[in-house]
């Protein structure tokens, strides 16, 4: 069922749901939280296919916050809220409203969503793409207990990461992050069959791809061992290779399918490690809405110590003075204080440096 309201307020679409559930024969209200996404037109469908299907395990009232640009003074300087109210097999196992904002109140959607939010329930915002630098200062985010980005939909996905670690407050998370999870899992079962100490790890994957370096960051940390990143032909990661003290522990993913772990002194094995889809990340997401302390650990590890532990991001400089993106090594803990001292003694004769005094002056 579908109802569309234009120049409508949040009194106005409350009655529909209400009118919706009579109509289809559900009264009752069952969801558990209120999924805001914030998108543009462009990307609103996937979205909402990912909402969707992700509904039918978590369900949920989504709302979709649209802001159209608006093409004349007359539509800048007014304000209008279209609605779209869907319910039933429209809107899988929840309620969704599809709210386009013209005008000024593009600046002020907190205020048009707030009233629509479920009582007493948890709220989740997720910006498919193009997400604020700060999630939590960001006058949407300030009103959920999660808030979900996706740096892989960023122009610069790996410089991206620096600004996440800044601006981290607890309930902040990736889909970037989201996507290692069976990478995750399969790496701490293989070293729960090992009893040997690792002592360096290669990360294999695309170019520029913030799993990849996500994963990378979260090695590091748990094992606090060098973590090279080395660039391939994807699809995203493609293998992580570990030496221990026991010999090799590789995993490797081709096709982005099927993986082969092969473990020193026991047979390869196949096993399934499929790329998963938005709506499998997003339903993940959902089934906790506490802080992931691991990923703010390896988000804030990782970046303090790229390159060597000075904070940059992506590889060196370009011919025109920029950043390059591109993948980076992962220092430890031990290396970043090995070079400490050259840090300081570079600082000093930076000071001291004639050029800088002549500049000063």
């Amino acid at each position: 069922m579908k109802i569309d309201l234009t120049d409508t307020n949040a009194g106005k679409i409350n009655k529909a749901l209400v009118q919706g559930r009579r109509a289809i024969g559900t009264p009752a209200v069952g969801m558990v939280l209120t999924l805001v996404i914030v998108t543009d037109e462009e990307n609103a469908y996937d979205a909402l296919k990912a909402a969707a299907d992700a509904s039918r395990e978590h369900p949920s009232r989504t709302l979709v916050v649209i802001r159209r640009v608006s093409r004349t003074l007359r539509d800048r300087t007014s304000s209008r809220l279209d609605a779209e109210v869907r319910l039933g097999a429209e809107a899988g196992a929840g309620e969704t409203v599809v709210l386009r904002l013209y005008g000024e109140v593009c600046d002020h959607a907190q205020s048009v969503v707030l009233p629509l939010l479920l009582p007493d329930a948890p709220v989740v915002v997720w910006w498919p793409v193009n997400g604020p630098p700060a999630p939590a200062e960001d006058p949407l985010g300030a009103l959920a207990q999660r808030r979900v980005t996706d740096t892989y939909a960023c122009e610069r996905p790996v410089r991206e990461l620096t600004a996440r670690a800044a601006a981290y407050t607890p309930g902040d998370t990736d889909l970037a992050w989201t996507r290692i999870t069976p990478w995750r899992s399969m790496l701490a079962a293989a070293l729960d069959q090992v009893t040997c100490e690792v002592q360096s790890v290669e990360v294999e994957g695309e170019e520029s791809n913030p799993s990849c370096e996500l994963l990378a960051m979260w090695l590091a940390d748990r094992l606090d061992v060098p973590v090279k990143r080395s660039p391939s032909a994807g699809p995203g990661l493609t293998g992580v290779r570990m030496d221990t003290s026991c010999g090799p522990i590789r995993l490797d993913r081709a096709d982005g399918r099927l993986a082969t772990l092969a473990i020193q002194g026991q047979p390869e094995r196949a096993v399934a490690l499929k790329r998963r889809d938005t709506a499998e990340l997003i339903a993940e997401e959902l089934r906790r809405l506490d802080p992931d302390d691991t990923y703010a650990s390896a988000l804030r590890y990782g970046v303090e110590r790229l390159n060597g532990g000075d904070g940059a991001v992506g590889g060196p400089a370009d011919a025109d003075g920029a950043d390059a993106e591109g993948p980076v090594a992962v220092a430890t803990r031990e290396e970043d204080t090995a070079k400490a001292p050259a840090r300081r003694a570079a600082a000093k004769t930076a000071r001291k440096s004639p050029t800088r005094k002549a500049a000063a002056k």
